[in-house]
């Protein structure tokens, strides 16, 4: 191992003196185009009498600057083309690059290798993922993967680099005849310019549409389309992406096989901040002291309380029902959906549409932890929770995030003995700490037991949740559990699993299936009300 270090030290010595000598040397004023242009007639007098000795020459100087990264090599590519022509200017810069490219790569592997792998080691795993599926292809896009072999990155090099620099060497040939400012509008000059911004956008497309191509080589593509998009789940961006689809003229089909308006308005939002408003309400009269004003004990019905909760429901829903939609040209179907190939989504199992475009945005579920005993109880989620008409005596509400911070604070309003528990070592993890803080006290003033720091272990008989902490163990008894834990996002059975597209621990899409240009646009998978996979 010190004969290792020893070696790498030695390397990076060499490395700086000669970077010191080039520098120092004044080498590098050499590199700019000014300085070459204005050399160029004696550098073509030079070529045309000693042409062997010009071009081995240029192609060590090449190498030189690409080996050691000095900046420049832009520059040297466009004089190659003024020099010598297109042909043997891309041949020399070819293969030059490419070595060059080729030996920097192998002194920073060597240099460099385990200190990238410890500090890095999540994102090479990714590399090492898309070279293992994809092979050489993949290496067109990404030449940095420090487990990589020589010779392969040595020709993907070269193959890869090929087509930006004949743009280049191209370039440099029409700069070559430039004589006087006024030719700087040459149509040549013009069009090698334009050449050069189009490249990269080009490429890129090019690459795309060849890892499209092998992407959907699995599957017949149809010969005509029904619709132009296709969306599953009619909650808030499954509604949002089939009305902007009909603004523009779109054919679209809306599938839900449960609910239109999804979470947001039958167990989201809407019904959530509508029990906050009466929960709000009843403690502003309780402080009504405060405001100098003499108000009655307030009786509190609970079951009238969640009745109005679904009256403001209905009341919403017209705006996100089939016939407002269906006014506004959406096609609206009820049914399971499930995609059979990027062109394809099956209803039921007894309709198919095909599509150019397809949107997964069903939603997510409300998590609920699998600790010993907890099946015994029923178990209050922010989908159920909605289904109450007795207020309970004592909640143990299961999570400090903000649906149960926001139901903690609504019940306990309502005169319910609440116990909020939470794993970390504060309420709303997300939030700053000093918001957090304040909520934390407000809690405290309104009665609520905060524990924070405790870890639920198991639910005992007689409607008990024990919770570990650094004392040890505590007991929360409770007549209702609600477990307010996060929520997880709905993405099986929607055919994601057959059309290779892979999940994350999170269950967020590790990859699209495709590019926008070719009709499946990418996207990630998403929890809430936001899309699940926009494929």
């Amino acid at each position: 191992m010190p004969r290792l270090r020893g070696g790498r030290l030695l390397v990076l010595l060499l490395i700086a003196a000669a970077l010191v000598a080039f520098f120092a040397s004044g080498a590098h004023r050499y590199l700019g185009f000014e300085r070459l242009k204005a050399e160029q007639a004696h550098l073509d007098a030079w070529y045309r009498a000693h042409p062997a000795g010009t071009a081995a020459g240029f192609f060590v100087l090449y190498v030189a600057v690409t080996g050691l990264s000095i900046p420049g090599a832009a520059v040297l590519t466009l004089v190659a083309g003024a020099i010598f022509g297109l042909v043997r200017g891309t041949i020399l810069v070819s293969f030059a690059s490419a070595l060059g490219a080729t030996i920097a790569f192998l002194v920073s592997r060597f240099v460099l290798r385990e200190w990238v792998r410890r500090r890095y080691r999540v994102q090479l795993e990714a590399i090492d993922r898309g070279v293992q599926k994809e092979g050489a292809f993949y290496l067109f896009t990404l030449r940095l993967l420090p487990a990589m072999r020589p010779w392969p990155f040595y020709w993907v090099s070269q193959l890869g680099m090929l087509a930006g620099t004949l743009v280049y060497i191209n370039a440099g040939t029409h700069l070559a005849a430039i004589t006087s400012p006024a030719q700087i509008l040459s149509p040549g000059l013009i069009t090698a310019f334009v050449l050069l911004g189009v490249f990269p956008l080009a490429a890129k497309k090019t690459v795309d549409a060849a890892r499209a191509r092998r992407v959907y080589s699995r599957w017949k593509r149809p010969p005509r389309y029904e619709r132009n998009v296709v969306v599953i789940g009619a909650g808030s961006a499954g509604l949002v992406a089939a009305y902007i689809a009909a603004t523009v003229r779109a054919r679209v089909t809306l599938i839900e096989k449960h609910r239109m308006g999804g979470d947001c308005l039958n167990t989201g939002c809407v019904p959530s901040k509508a029990l906050i408003r009466s929960a709000r309400l009843l403690a502003q009269m309780r402080r009504a002291r405060d405001y100098g004003l003499r108000v009655p004990a307030v009786e509190i019905d609970f079951a009238e309380v969640m009745e109005r909760v679904q009256r403001v429901v209905r009341s919403v829903a017209p705006h996100d029902s089939v016939e407002r939609y269906r006014a506004l040209g959406v096609e609206c179907l009820h049914g399971e959906a499930r995609i059979t190939s990027p062109w394809t989504v099956s209803i039921d199992a007894r309709q198919t549409l095909s599509t150019r475009a397809i949107v997964i945005a069903a939603g997510a579920r409300p998590l609920v932890p699998r600790i010993p005993g907890i099946e015994q109880v029923r178990v209050l989620t922010s989908d159920t929770v909605w289904e109450l008409r007795e207020l309970p005596r004592r909640l143990v509400v299961l999570g400090g995030g903000p649906i149960g911070c926001e139901l903690a604070q609504a019940f306990a309003r309502f005169g319910a003995r609440v116990t909020l528990v939470e794993m970390l070592p504060r309420l709303l993890a997300r939030e700053d700490p000093d918001a957090a803080e304040l909520v934390r006290e407000r809690f405290a003033t309104e009665g609520i037991d905060v524990r924070t720091a405790h870890r639920a272990v198991r639910v005992e008989l007689g409607r008990a949740l024990v919770c570990e902490h650094a004392a040890g163990e505590a007991r929360f008894e409770f007549d209702a559990l609600l477990c307010a834990l996060g929520r997880a996002p709905n993405t099986a059975g929607f055919g994601l699993e057959e059309l290779g597209i892979p999940l994350t621990p999170a269950r967020r899409c590790r990859r699209p299936l495709s590019v926008h240009a070719h009709g499946i646009a990418p996207g990630v998978v998403r929890g809430g009300e936001r899309a699940v996979c926009a494929v």
